[in-house]
C-alpha cells in the first residue's frame, strides 16, 4: 500500500498482520464457496468494503482490518455454528440465536465460549490499534480541493457497485435464487449468511379487497362443542358418556419421513412389497386418504410448521422455507397451544439434535412442554422407526406416570426413511436383494437406479409397517383413549428420479408429485367420522381437534370451515371467493401473525 514505508515500524508490523488475515479471510472465505458466482458476489462485497472504507478513512490499516474482522467473524461463526449445531449462519440467528440461547450453547461447548470470549477482547482492541497507529495517507498526493471530489465521486461509486451486488435482480440474482436446503449444506458461508436477509422477509399474503366479506368463519355449539374433561355435564361421544368416561384421549402424531403410499406408483402391483397395512383403513379408522404437502424431495420442518400451525409455508414467499426461524416465532395460533389451554401436556420427540434447523427453539415457540433430544437416546440417521418407537415407549410410559391425571399430545419424528436410498442390493434381504421392476422404466439408466432406489425405500418401508402395527397395538389396545395420527411429510426424491414415475392419483388430487397419505385412528367412536377423502396437511390440526373432542379457538374453527367448504384443499382451492375469505379473516381479522 502506498506509504507504508513512511510508517513506523510498528505500524508495518501491524500492517502485515492485517493484511496477512486478510489474504486468508479471501482464500478461506470468498475463494472457497460452492460456485464461481458465489465466490465473485462474496469477493465483490469484501473489496467494496475495504475501498469505500479506504474512501472514507484514508487509513489503509483500518480499510483491510475492519472488512476482516467483520467477514472473518461471520465466516468463523458460521462455520463453527455448522460444525457443532449442524446448519450455517443465517440472518434470523441475530434475532432469535443472538441471546440467552448464545450463551446457552456456548457453556455446553467449551470452544464456541472460548471463541466469544476472545473475540469480544481482541477485535475492540485490533480495531482501535488500526486506527491509531495508522495514518490518513490514501490520495495524500492530491490537493485538498481534487482530493475531496475524488472521496466523493469514489463513494458513490462505490455505493452503487454495492447496491447493484446486493440488488436480487442485479448481476448476481443467481445467488439469491438458491434453496433453503442447499443453503443449509453447501458450505458457502459468506454467500449463504448475506442472502439470507432477503430469503428470510417474511411476506403476509396480500389483502383481497374484492371477496365475500359477508361470509361467516365462527361454528356453533354442534360442531365446536365443550371439551370432554372429567366434570359431572356431558360431552364428547355417546359411547364415552355411557362408558362414564368424560376425558380427554391422549394424542400421537407421527412424522413419516419420505413416505408415501407405494401403491400409487403403476408400476408398483406387487402385493408383498407394494400393499402396506399402515395405509389400510380398519375398523379404528376415523379419516385417511391421500395428503396435500407443501414440499418435495426434502424441507420436512415445513411439514412440521404445517402441522403445528394449520398454516402453508407457501403464503409467505420464500422466507416460508425458513418457517422454523422466522415464522414460528410469529404465530399466534398452534396446536400444542390450544390443547395445553384444554389441559394437555405437550411434548416433542425429535430424532437427531435439537439444534438442527432451530428445532427445539421452534418447537418451544409451538407451545410443547418438553423436547426430547434424539441424540441423548441414541437415535440418528440410521435409526430405524422401531429404534424410535422404543425411545417412544420409554418417555410415554415415564410422562404417564409423572403426569397421570393429564392428556398427553406427542409429537415424534420419524427418520430412517431419509435419503439417500443407494444402499447396494445385494446388502438387502430377500426379496429386495435382486431388482423388483426390471424393465420396467426406461432407459436403462433409470431402470437401474429406480430399482436400487425403490428397492430401498420399500425395504425400509417394511420396517416402517411392521413397527407401526406395534405402536398402534401398544396406543390402541390401551384402556384409555387415545388418537393417532400419521403421515408422510414429502415424497423421497431419488435424486429427482421420483418425479419420473408413472403415479395413480385422481385428477382432482393435483400434483402427484406433492402427494402422500394420513391416517387418523383411535380406539373409541368420536362423534363424526370422516372416511376417506383428501386432505391438505394444513387442515391436520382441526381434523385431530374435532376427533378428539377439543374445543377450537376461532382460528381452528376456521380452519375447519375452510377444510370443508373447499373440500380438503387450501391454496389450490377452486373456490377463489371461499380462499380469499378465509385468507383476510384469518390474516387481517385474527391476526394469525405477529411482529
Amino acid at each position: 500500500m502506498p506509504g507504508t514505508a513512511s510508517l513506523p515500524r510498528r505500524s508495518q508490523f501491524l500492517f502485515f498482520i492485517v493484511l496477512a488475515a486478510f489474504l486468508a479471510l479471501l482464500a478461506f472465505g470468498p475463494l472457497s464457496e460452492a460456485t464461481w458466482i458465489e465466490s465473485a458476489f462474496s469477493s465483490s462485497l469484501v473489496l467494496a468494503g475495504v475501498v469505500l472504507l479506504a474512501l472514507l478513512a484514508r487509513r489503509w490499516i483500518f480499510a483491510l482490518a475492519l472488512p476482516t474482522v467483520v467477514f472473518g467473524g461471520l465466516l468463523i461463526a458460521s462455520i463453527m455454528k455448522f460444525h457443532y449445531l449442524t446448519t450455517p449462519l443465517m440472518a434470523p440467528d441475530l434475532v432469535y440465536f443472538v441471546n440467552r440461547d448464545l450463551l446457552d450453547v456456548a457453556l455446553h461447548y467449551p470452544p464456541i465460549l472460548v471463541a466469544v470470549i476472545a473475540a469480544a477482547i481482541a477485535i475492540p482492541a485490533l480495531l482501535v490499534l488500526a486506527w491509531r497507529w495508522d495514518r490518513p495517507r490514501f490520495l495524500a498526493g492530491m490537493a485538498q480541493p481534487r482530493r475531496r471530489y475524488a472521496r466523493i465521486a469514489g463513494t458513490l461509486a462505490i455505493l452503487v457497485v454495492l447496491a447493484l451486488t446486493l440488488w436480487p435482480r442485479g448481476p448476481f440474482a443467481g445467488v439469491f435464487e438458491k434453496g433453503m436446503w442447499q443453503a443449509m449444506n453447501d458450505k458457502s458461508y459468506l454467500t449463504d449468511f448475506i442472502t439470507s436477509f432477503y430469503q428470510t422477509q417474511v411476506v403476509i399474503p396480500a389483502f383481497a379487497r374484492d371477496e365475500d366479506s359477508d361470509m361467516v368463519w365462527t361454528q356453533g355449539v354442534t360442531d365446536n362443542p365443550p371439551s370432554c374433561v372429567k366434570t359431572a355435564s356431558a360431552c364428547g361421544s355417546s359411547s364415552a358418556r355411557a362408558a362414564g368416561r368424560n376425558e380427554l384421549p391422549d394424542i400421537v402424531a407421527v412424522l413419516e419421513e419420505s413416505t408415501f403410499d407405494p401403491a400409487m406408483i403403476k408400476v408398483c402391483t406387487r402385493a408383498d412389497v407394494c400393499k402396506r397395512k399402515m395405509f389400510v383403513s380398519d375398523g379404528r379408522t376415523r379419516a385417511h386418504g391421500p395428503l396435500t404437502v407443501h414440499v418435495w424431495g426434502g424441507g420436512t420442518w415445513t411439514s412440521e410448521f404445517a402441522l403445528m400451525t394449520g398454516l402453508n409455508h407457501l403464503s409467505f414467499g420464500d422466507a416460508g422455507l425458513y418457517a422454523p426461524y422466522n415464522l414460528a416465532p410469529r404465530v399466534n395460533f398452534t396446536l400444542p397451544r390450544i390443547l395445553h389451554a384444554a389441559g394437555y401436556r405437550a411434548i416433542a420427540i425429535y430424532p437427531m439434535s435439537g439444534d438442527f434447523i432451530n428445532a427445539r427453539n421452534a418447537y418451544k415457540n409451538y407451545g410443547f412442554d418438553a423436547f426430547y433430544d434424539g441424540k441423548d437416546y441414541g437415535l440418528s440417521w440410521e435409526s430405524s422407526d422401531n429404534d424410535l418407537f422404543q425411545v417412544f415407549n420409554q418417555i410415554y410410559d415415564k410422562e404417564k406416570q409423572v403426569y397421570a391425571k393429564q392428556p398427553l399430545f406427542v409429537m415424534m419424528l420419524t427418520l430412517r426413511q431419509h435419503g439417500p436410498h443407494m444402499t447396494p442390493l445385494k446388502k438387502l434381504p430377500a426379496p429386495y436383494d435382486k431388482p423388483l421392476f426390471p424393465g420396467k422404466f426406461a432407459p436403462k439408466s433409470l431402470d437401474e437406479w429406480m430399482n436400487l432406489n425403490f428397492g430401498n425405500y420399500l425395504q425400509r418401508l417394511e420396517g416402517s409397517d411392521i413397527a407401526m402395527a406395534a405402536l398402534e397395538k401398544k396406543l390402541l389396545d390401551a384402556d384409555r383413549p387415545v388418537l393417532l395420527f400419521h403421515f408422510g411429510d414429502h415424497q423421497p426424491s431419488f435424486d429427482g428420479a421420483m418425479r419420473a414415475l408413472d403415479k395413480s392419483l385422481p385428477a382432482a388430487d393435483g400434483d402427484p408429485n406433492f402427494i402422500t397419505y394420513y391416517m387418523l385412528k383411535t380406539n373409541y367412536k368420536p362423534a363424526r367420522q370422516y372416511g376417506e377423502r383428501e386432505m391438505d396437511l394444513s387442515f391436520a390440526p382441526s381434523l385431530i381437534l374435532d376427533v378428539a373432542g377439543v374445543k377450537k379457538d376461532a382460528f381452528f374453527q376456521a380452519n375447519a370451515l375452510m377444510r370443508e367448504r373447499c373440500d380438503g384443499f387450501y391454496l389450490n382451492c377452486r373456490k377463489n371467493e371461499v380462499l380469499d375469505s378465509y385468507q383476510n379473516y384469518v390474516f387481517y381479522q385474527l391476526g394469525a401473525l405477529h411482529e
